[in-house]
């Protein structure tokens, strides 16, 4: 398999990693020679310093031979030209594009197979907002992810310092939870564990845990975390992000959006109907106290400025303010804030890689979601018929060192699986890991 990415910044580079993890032949194409530079370091991959709308440069690239063409540059044009050659002069049977501005992807007859046939079309600004009003509706979650048209649900908790299970090995959990369920990853500052039994769980974790979708309110209740839903909501930030959240979210809940910009107040003003819209310094401690910051379900920042995200959550937090969330666009910045004890941190950038990889996988893996910064994987994948998991148990320790069976969907029933549970031919099998597990896991499945 052939891929050409265009665009060695943060997405492409995360991207190009996974690949050539899996022994995918990639090509990067960007203009930027520091960029290219940084990812030759690191991975042993071609690059080639040019325009992304370059037909010489595609053509140096091997794009007649190419499967897939990823364009993830900065510019939407270029984004869109990309796919365009690819499709028109190289005839790439696949396109991928990053586009932001709504005008571009919002029109699908721009976007359609007869046209650009960019399939998909993703937009971090639009994404970032449709996490942010899932964790809205599960306001105790630092992090959502569905499966199955929602049947299962991946849930992601901190560990607050109340809770019942703090400084508790994982193996004595059990007995304090109403329901069966599995953690299967720990997120600990910067390291990601695949955890055992004798694992210890500390104030600040964040624990991935596969649910059932009518289980999820009582576990987490159990956990000891706040989960009644969120009712009245205060936006730092009138821009795209702000706005999707508001124009969804506007008729269910009471929403306040403090912009500094007095020309984007006035927009914004014109665009929503029920939303009030505050011209002031969302880091403003006098501001937040007059707005009754104290008496808000959720604070969300996804201003244009990181170091303002990151600041104005923590003074929310600190005013009284149930749930905080901050949009955070630079990758390193993300666990230095969750160090900092902001409940959930959203990355549009990180939120676009995931999504691009679930394009890019085996004919057994159904879909694959990268998460704790993209240091590892949710896996969905089914059960060939030639599969040597048929008929294992999970006592058997049928899986590779740092993986985990979370959960299995057989026909319509949901299990959430103990060590005597065994494996059929067709299940679909939800498996948590570290990236240097994927391909073994892949072979399983086969």
């Amino acid at each position: 398999m052939r891929v050409i990415i265009v665009g060695a910044g943060d997405i492409g580079y995360q991207i190009a990693k996974f690949l050539t993890y899996e022994g995918v032949d990639v090509v990067i194409i960007d203009r930027d020679g520091s960029k290219l530079r940084r990812i030759t370091e690191e991975l042993d991959i071609a690059t080639i310093e040019a325009e992304g709308s370059d037909p010489s440069a595609f053509k140096e690239a091997g794009a007649d031979k190419a499967d897939l063409i990823i364009a993830v540059t900065n510019s939407d044009e270029t984004n869109m030209i990309a796919c365009l050659l690819g499709k028109a002069i190289f005839n790439i049977n696949r396109k991928i594009a990053r586009i932001r501005n709504p005008n571009y992807f919002f029109n699908k007859e721009l976007l359609s197979e007869s046209n650009l046939d960019i399939d998909p079309a993703i937009n971090p600004d639009f994404e970032a907002a449709q996490a942010v009003t899932k964790l809205l509706e599960h306001s105790f979650a630092s992090e959502i992810i569905e499966f199955e048209q929602g049947e299962i649900i991946i849930i992601g908790i901190k560990i607050p310092e109340d809770s019942p299970i703090k400084e508790k090995k994982l193996k004595s959990i059990r007995t304090l939870l109403p329901k069966d369920f599995i953690i299967g990853i720990i997120e600990r500052d910067e390291d990601v564990i695949i955890p055992s039994g004798e694992d210890i769980l500390q104030v600040g974790d964040i624990v991935y845990i596969p649910l059932k979708k009518e289980e999820i309110e009582e576990v987490a209740q159990s956990l000891g975390v706040y989960t009644e839903p969120a009712k009245k909501i205060m936006i730092l930030g009138g821009g795209r992000i702000g706005y999707y959240i508001a124009s969804k979210m506007e008729s269910q809940l009471d929403i306040k959006i403090i912009e500094k910009d007095a020309e984007r107040c006035n927009f914004l003003s014109k665009l929503l109907n029920k939303s009030l819209i505050l011209h002031g310094d969302g880091a403003n401690k006098q501001l937040l106290i007059e707005e009754n910051i104290s008496n808000i379900d959720a604070y969300i920042a996804c201003s244009n400025n990181d170091e303002l995200n990151i600041m104005s959550s923590l003074l929310a937090q600190k005013l009284g303010a149930k749930k905080v969330i901050s949009i955070i666009n630079r990758t390193d910045y993300v666990p230095l804030a969750h160090n900092l004890g902001i409940q959930s941190v959203l990355s549009p950038r990180l939120i676009t890689t995931s999504i691009i990889l679930r394009y890019v996988r085996k004919e057994e893996i159904l879909s694959l979601i990268a998460i704790a910064e993209n240091k590892a994987e949710i896996i969905e994948g089914v059960v060939n018929k030639t599969s040597s998991l048929i008929g294992q148990t999970l006592k058997d320790k049928i899986f590779p060192k740092n993986t985990t069976l979370g959960a299995i969907k057989r026909d319509e029933r949901i299990i959430i699986p103990k060590g005597e549970d065994f494996i059929k031919e067709q299940d679909k099998l939800i498996i948590f890991t570290l990236r240097d597990s994927i391909k073994e896991i892949e072979k399983l499945l086969a």
